[in-house]
Order: C-alpha cells, then sequence, then structure tokens
C-alpha cells in the first residue's frame, strides 16, 4: 500500500474544455508516453468545479463520466431524450462524453465532483462517504477527497487524517480495507485495464463541464 496526500494548495486550476469555466484537477494519469499531458492522452481524471449558470458540458467523446454535487442542491443534466437528475446532493450520475448535455439549476449555483476516465482504458466508481463504516477496496487506486472539513479515515489498521479540501491517493496491490471514522469525503476508485495500467500518474488539481 502507498499513501500519498494530495494538498488543495497545490491544486491547480484550468478552463474546461469548452472554455465554458475553470476547473481544479485533483488528481488525473495520462497514457505513458504520451508527448503531451492533454485531454487526448487523459486516461482518467478526479476533479471538482463550480457550475454557476446553465450552459453546455463540453464534448468529451470516448470518455465516461461519473459526477456528484457537493455543494449546494438543485443540479438537472438535460440530455437529448433524457435527464440526469443531481438534484440531491452526493447523488451520482454516469454518463458519456458524447452526450450533448445542458445543466440546470433550480436552486443557484452548485459544486460538482467529475470521475472521468477513457472508455476500455479504467474502471471507475465514484461513492460519498457519510457516515462511520468500514468498505473492502480492490486493487488500483483510490482518492479520498475531504470535501466539507477534516475527515479520518483508517486503512487496514493505519489511521489518517484528511485536512479540508484535501486528498488522500491510496494506492493498493492487493484488497484492503477502509473505513471512515469521522468527517464527510468523496471516494473515487480507479482499476486500470491492460496497457493503461503502465501509465504515469500527472501531478495534482480541480473540473465538470
Amino acid at each position: 500500500m502507498k499513501t500519498t496526500l494530495l494538498k488543495s494548495e497545490d491544486y491547480t486550476r484550468s478552463p474546461w474544455k469548452n472554455g465554458g469555466g475553470i476547473f481544479t484537477d485533483i488528481a488525473d494519469a495520462h497514457r505513458a508516453g504520451s508527448p503531451a499531458k492533454d485531454w487526448d492522452s487523459l486516461l482518467w481524471r478526479l476533479a471538482s468545479t463550480p457550475i454557476v449558470a446553465p450552459g453546455p458540458f463540453s464534448y468529451m467523446p470516448g470518455i465516461d463520466r461519473l459526477q456528484m454535487v457537493v455543494a449546494g442542491r438543485g443540479l438537472v443534466l438535460k440530455a437529448p431524450g433524457q435527464e440526469f437528475d443531481e438534484r440531491e446532493p452526493f447523488t451520482t450520475v454516469r454518463f458519456t462524453g458524447e452526450l450533448e448535455i445542458v445543466t440546470e439549476l433550480e436552486a443557484g449555483p452548485v459544486e460538482v465532483v467529475n470521475l472521468m476516465a477513457r472508455r476500455g482504458a479504467a474502471e471507475i466508481a465514484l461513492v460519498a462517504l457519510r457516515e462511520p463504516g468500514d468498505r473492502p477496496l480492490s486493487a488500483g487506486t483510490h482518492l479520498v477527497y475531504a470535501v466539507s472539513g477534516n475527515c479520518s479515515i483508517r486503512l487496514n489498521s493505519e489511521d489518517f487524517v484528511i485536512p479540508d479540501g484535501s486528498t488522500l491517493k491510496v494506492e493498493l496491490t492487493e484488497a484492503s480495507q477502509l473505513a471512515l471514522v469521522s468527517g464527510l469525503a468523496v471516494l473515487g476508485s480507479i482499476r486500470l485495464a491492460g496497457e493503461a495500467a503502465t501509465a504515469q500518474p500527472m501531478r495534482t488539481i480541480r473540473a465538470t463541464g
């Protein structure tokens, strides 16, 4: 087990792919040997972003996305013939980057966390940790993001305190046990497939749209 604390002050901000807002990249990984670490080389990314006005999401072909609201409420994602209901915070929705999505804000601005991955390169999951208790973790990369105040967790028999806004990156080669002791966190899990497993992770940062 390898753990790395990603401090919120070290995150960097970048424009959305469509230029419609600013995201903060918490952690990401790109294809090994890629000449540029950009959207085309991206394997996965965990990021957060404010959505302050209705508007379109970025077009991301070949990318699968998971998203949840972590501050505010009332977000709905509208796509042709369907919608994704995020009105209640900490509800995870899954959609593809090819969908033409427009946001609807029913109760003002929100903050969302996104976990995205290149289709076929990784399996991803995104859940909120709100109640103390245990959960199994499989081999792979897990990101425990303290979204509102400090949070405390236990990995196997080792205790960690994650400062508000920071993230504990956990890299596992075998199954382990995670327990939320106190506080509130979002857990993003990534399991790389095939050749993607040799990709080197980029340095830290926050996203949507």
